[in-house]
């Protein structure tokens, strides 16, 4: 029987030459779905690749997650990167209700230093930031409504107060907002009777408030816009706080602050600004003779919204009444009861010898 076997050969032929074609099309596609996800992977940015000192650093976000570890770590709505026409920034974002921490009524997107020192050995904390929002609801007669904290030394032991809080706070309506600092005694007795002190920087201090609910005082004429850009120095250095506020077209401001030694031992010392603020809700205590002198400090930074959804009444210092939807982050950002912070260079370290 003669068999022709050349049909035989040229379908096989034909299947060998469609396998190896769907194979190569098989291989090309994943090559191809393996570098998009490589490229992908190296398209994305975190913290830590725009400022470097994030090993240095814990988180407390505003939903309440928490991380020990930042290197390669980012969170969506909270802390991420985002590139302007100049440059990458790390964005600290936080609504004005979420879970923050246990001293705290006000919510945070902001990095807690790991290693803790007294002012004798000090430290150094340094930030070039612009504040993006601050919460555009609260009662202007309270001292804290829109206004965030970009920056801090916080006590670990003690009253666990804070001798330094960087501010940003800007009115609705108005362009210009102000920077200025507190300083937070370390209460003598009953911690109740705590106060800040705020001085300005750049536009107005804290004390600066409306007569009514929706009342606003005057714009700062030399006041920081909304994404403007400025710069701090935190030096402690020897017992003594060095504060230096930099930004171009403003002219540079600097402070001293002994952290060793107070200033506000006796009721005589107590300043007038805070028997006008803080008349209302009966704060007027003085502070330990030497003040932080050995206690347990470290640096804070990013954004610590100061807006609450608390009662004014019950505080008309710090309790603004914002809207908080129910504590919905959806909506807060969507309504603009947040606080952002974008940060494009800082720098975490050792006190040096503060220029003359």
């Amino acid at each position: 029987m003669n068999i022709n076997y050349r049909p035989i050969l040229v379908t096989t032929l034909i299947l060998v030459g469609l396998s190896l074609t769907l194979s190569s099309c098989f291989n090309t596609e994943k090559k191809s779905t393996q570098k998009s996800l490589e490229k992908d992977v190296e398209a994305t940015k975190y913290p830590s690749d725009v400022i470097s000192f994030m090993d240095e650093w814990k988180i407390l976000l505003g939903d309440g997650t928490k991380s020990d570890e930042l290197v390669k770590y980012k969170k969506d709505d909270f802390f991420y990167v985002a590139t302007d026409d100049k440059a990458d920034w790390v964005v600290y974002k936080t609504p004005n209700s979420g879970i923050t921490s246990r001293t705290s009524s006000n919510t945070r997107t902001e990095l807690g230093q790991k290693k803790h020192w007294i002012p004798e050995v000090g430290g150094k904390l340094t930030g070039t930031l612009k504040v993006m929002h601050v919460s555009t609801s609260g009662d202007v007669r309270v001292a804290a409504s829109y206004s965030v904290v970009v920056g801090q030394i916080h006590s670990d032991e003690g009253n666990e107060n804070e001798p330094l809080k960087i501010f940003y706070k800007k009115f609705p309506g108005h362009k210009k907002g102000s920077v200025f600092w507190n300083y937070e005694i370390n209460t003598e007795g009953d911690n109740a009777k705590r106060w800040d002190y705020s001085s300005a920087v750049w536009g107005n201090d804290m004390s600066v408030v409306g007569s009514s609910p929706t009342s606003f005082p005057e714009e700062p004429v030399d006041g920081i816009e909304l994404g403007e850009e400025f710069s701090y120095e935190v030096n402690v250095h020897k017992g003594i706080m060095y504060l230096t506020f930099t930004s171009e077209g403003h002219e540079t401001v600097k402070f001293t602050k002994n952290l060793l030694k107070s200033d506000f031992v006796t009721k005589a010392d107590i300043p007038e600004q805070i028997w006008s603020l803080y008349a209302s809700i009966g704060r007027d205590g003085t502070e330990i003779d030497t003040a932080y002198a050995g206690e347990i400090q470290y640096f804070k930074q990013g954004a610590y919204n100061q807006t609450n959804g608390k009662k004014p009444e019950d505080n008309m210092v710090w309790s603004t009444g914002s809207e908080t939807y129910n504590g919905d982050i959806v909506k807060q950002y969507e309504n603009g009861c947040y606080a952002e912070v974008w940060f494009k260079e800082a720098s975490v370290g050792a006190s040096s010898i503060p220029a003359e």
